[in-house]
């Protein structure tokens, strides 16, 4: 159920209160939804959180009309990278052609919606802020993890092999995954294209049409029940048409 005719307010998350509200939003997808857990998950209070949440940004929109927090990103910058030690995805991938590329890199993580505000404006609103904050802080390269519910590879060979086949990131972001599932699982020329980009997730489909890259190999991750992927997007090798779509045409 989408929610249209509403207006939505993005900001990045500055009090323990919005912080909460969207460890709040991300407990219910990631966890009450998705089946996931970790370390510091607060089943108690409802909070999915992790020892990274003090280093991001945590961009949120909110219901204008109810205030409520109904989509949520989270932001790594380089230097709050280097402030932490380590960048969430290093757990899952070896980052090193990024991290050495000489370019300003942006990790994203724990994207979501709430269910009642997907297939509406609520993510286009969040998407149009996470370009202005790359814009403003002048990001090049923007990469994060994103997942397919469930570790059965068998079951999730068609989109991972379509993704492998059409999507593979060029060398020089070409991330692997340290503990290497090969995505090369369907010939191609076996592949029902169609039938198995049905299966890719919204927010990967969402980088694709950015001109997006997939790294090479997937993770699967028992903690959280998903198949995860490395997303890559260069913003310099976006094309006007992606520029566009990626700007809200501004």
């Amino acid at each position: 159920m989408s929610a249209p005719n509403r207006d939505f307010i993005v900001k990045i998350a500055d009090t323990k209160e919005e912080l909460q509200a969207a460890q709040a939003l991300r407990y219910d997808v990631f966890v009450k939804e998705l089946g996931g857990d970790g370390d510091l998950v607060d089943h108690e209070a409802g909070l999915e959180c992790d020892a990274f949440d003090p280093y991001f940004d945590h961009m949120i929109v909110s219901d204008a009309a109810t205030e409520q927090v109904v989509g949520v990103y989270r932001l790594l910058q380089s230097e709050q990278a280097k402030v932490m030690g380590r960048y969430y995805s290093d757990g899952e991938y070896d980052l090193s052609v990024l991290q050495n590329s000489g370019r300003k890199i942006l990790e994203l993580g724990r994207s979501c919606l709430h269910k009642d505000y997907r297939g509406g404006m609520a993510m286009f609103h969040l998407w149009n802020g996470l370009s202005e904050y790359v814009l403003k802080n002048d990001i090049e390269v923007l990469f994060g993890t994103a997942s397919f519910h469930g570790t059965d590879l068998e079951k999730l060979a068609a989109p991972l092999s379509l993704l492998h086949h059409n999507h593979l990131a060029p060398e020089d972001l070409r991330v692997r995954s340290k503990s290497y599932e090969s995505m090369n699982l369907v010939d191609k020329s076996n592949l029902d294209r169609r039938t198995a980009m049905l299966q890719v997730p919204a927010l990967i489909k969402a980088y694709l049409r950015l001109g997006g890259f997939i790294g090479d190999g997937a993770f699967v991750d028992h903690e959280f029940n998903t198949t995860d992927v490395c997303l890559i997007l260069d913003v310099d090798r976006m094309n006007e048409r992606q520029r566009k779509i990626y700007s809200g045409a501004r």
